[in-house]
């Protein structure tokens, strides 16, 4: 059977997030972050996952889904840093304030703030892309007779924030170091889903773009928002920011499937959906060295299905 064949016939489940210096994965019972630490040596942990309580209830399952991630990839960013980080570097990083909360509030009480801070680094997301184009518009709107072009002038401000905010981080060149990474995984779920032996060599040569990556699901949040949020009536910009946000989880949770369905078939419909963000994963992945390959395949092979274990898309 052909490469090509290979790939369309064969979709996992299997995915994860870049990290500092690493790359987690998750499959069907294991969570893995491999992370390259300061002797040059790749560390990996591996956790169980818990199952998703609302799996088989579509949209919702969504919602929880992203939740879980956004927790799950911070906790795992922030578990990366310690790993790549050599004691020198910690200390200076850590300020006095860092060293009471840890004596103050323990492991538990840590872990609450991280929780904490990962959904602050959600609800401002949620401020930036869809608050923020809302008042500017409704500002604009005192000044400008925009009349029903409101809805398309708030939609292309936020898709416009969206790409330059990408745009300007993939510049910093830590965050394009952590771009290669997410290359790296990108490239090496694209191997096993081929059927191909996860070496470097065959990873190097497959593609960095995939259409489960978590950029094609932001910016698809995004296109179905304007869609849907342009039968929001807009008889005052608060008003509006307070539907918009009622109905964001039934945004999210429809984008979660229609991503989902992208992922299990290749057809127009799907190549139409999924190719906005292939093409914006032109600024959030980059090509990786042969060094972060290794830490990817270190990754995927440790959450790789048990004999009998279903880990298809």
């Amino acid at each position: 059977m052909s490469r090509h064949n290979l790939k369309e016939k064969f979709k996992t489940s299997v995915g994860g997030q870049a990290l500092i210096e690493g790359v987690m994965m998750r499959g069907p019972s294991k969570l893995a972050i491999a992370v390259r630490d300061p002797a040059g040596e790749i560390q990996v942990e591996t956790t169980d996952v818990k199952p998703n309580p609302v799996a088989r209830v579509p949209v919702l399952r969504g919602v929880v889904s992203f939740i879980d991630s956004l927790l799950v990839g911070y906790r795992a960013i922030m578990r990366s840093a310690e790993i790549s980080m050599t004691e020198e570097e910690k200390a200076e990083e850590q300020s006095g304030f860092d060293r009471w909360l840890e004596e103050h509030l323990g492991e538990k009480g840590m872990s609450a703030l991280m929780t904490v801070s990962a959904l602050a680094g959600g609800l401002l997301a949620i401020v930036l892309f869809m608050v923020l184009p809302t008042f500017f518009t409704g500002l604009l709107g005192r000044f400008v007779e925009l009349g029903s072009f409101r809805a398309v002038v708030e939609g292309t401000v936020k898709l416009g924030l969206f790409v330059l905010y990408l745009f300007l981080i993939s510049r910093m060149k830590e965050i394009n170091r952590l771009f290669r990474y997410h290359g790296a995984e990108h490239k090496t779920i694209a191997t096993y889903e081929a059927g191909e032996p996860l070496t470097v060599e065959n990873v190097r040569g497959n593609s960095r773009f995939h259409p489960r990556c978590g950029t094609n699901f932001l910016l698809l949040v995004l296109v179905v928002s304007i869609l849907a949020f342009s039968f929001v009536p807009w008889h005052s910009t608060l008003g509006r920011v307070g539907l918009k946000l009622l109905l964001l989880p039934l945004v999210m949770g429809f984008s979660y499937e229609l991503i989902k369905f992208a992922g299990r078939h290749d057809n127009l419909a799907t190549r139409i959906i999924c190719a906005p963000g292939l093409w914006l994963q032109r600024l959030t992945t980059a090509e990786p060295d042969d060094s972060m390959i290794e830490v990817a395949i270190a990754s995927v092979k440790a959450v790789l299905p048990a004999e009998g274990e279903d880990d298809r898309w």
